[in-house]
């Protein structure tokens, strides 16, 4: 095989890691496009030089079986490794179990690192490069959205901190901060419901529209063009953030850039999520 590698995680239909694979195949590299369940993948129908490879994250013999999927093929050397499996969380802080922090954490946050870990031999033959594709939301405090966003952020600081050890070994380190994309991320919540128990119940409609992406004032960008820009950085050999997505330079400059007091940002982050109507 003479054609640079890709293993993506996260390839189901209509979201980023899809869009992320088509962007790479139209730029010849052999796509290794990887999903928990591959029957969730027919973006790759008719297309040449995908290898469909089914990948959780939180499963070590998953990854096992990946690895050796791909080091059989490419003489134990792999290009591009792209962390952009994950799971979406919207639900208020009080009502959430111990279960879901669990499966959100060990997704976002422990499957990137796991993934990281076992294909960097490979990464380091190919003196390779590796993106962890998070959130702008792991910068403001949205409400509903905190489990999901702190997941986010923790994983930045295992790619930063990978950018450093990685240095050595001529790898390459990415955090993509991503703003609005448009995928059928927002279809997830269609079941949406609080527990009877919740304090938030009077505002419940409204916390579910905001899960389903409708209410929110956020526009978002066509995930084709989203990818294209986020490859077009990993091939200039681009490391440390890359910001992109609708709002993401806003949320660069407003929390990065600048300090702002906490009372102006949780006036302009309640905006339409209930709160600022509780006592109408």
């Amino acid at each position: 095989m003479n054609a640079k590698t890709v293993l993506i995680t996260g390839c189901s239909d209509n979201g980023i890691g899809s869009a992320l694979g088509r962007v790479f195949h139209d730029r010849g590299y052999h796509v290794y496009a990887t999903a928990r369940n591959l029957s969730k993948m027919t973006w790759i129908e008719g297309l040449d030089n995908i290898t469909p490879v089914t990948l959780d994250v939180t499963k070590p013999e998953d990854i096992k079986v990946a690895i050796d999927t791909v080091a059989r093929a490419t003489d134990g050397k792999l290009d591009v490794l792209i962390n952009n499996a994950g799971r979406n969380h919207f639900m208020p802080l009080l009502d959430v179990g111990t279960n879901e922090y669990r499966t959100i954490f060990e997704t976002n946050y422990l499957g990137p690192l796991l993934v990281t870990q076992a294909f960097s031999p490979l990464l380091i033959k190919a003196q390779g490069h590796v993106s962890f594709i998070t959130s702008v939301a792991g910068y403001v405090n949205t409400p509903w959205m905190a489990l999901y966003a702190s997941s986010k952020r923790a994983v930045e600081v295992v790619a930063d901190t990978l950018r450093v050890e990685l240095a050595p070994f001529n790898v390459t380190v990415l955090t993509v901060v991503t703003g609005g994309v448009q995928t059928s991320g927002q279809t997830y919540f269609g079941d949406l419901k609080l527990p009877e128990s919740s304090l938030y119940k009077k505002i419940e409609h409204t916390i579910v529209e905001r899960a389903q992406g409708r209410g929110d004032g956020l526009s978002r960008v066509e995930a084709r063009d989203y990818a294209q820009a986020v490859v077009n950085e990993i091939e200039k050999g681009k490391s440390g953030k890359f910001w992109y997505g609708a709002a993401a330079e806003l949320v660069r400059q407003s929390t990065t850039a600048v300090a702002v007091p906490l009372e102006a940002m949780d006036t302009q982050m309640i905006q339409g999520s209930g709160f600022d109507t509780w006592n109408s």
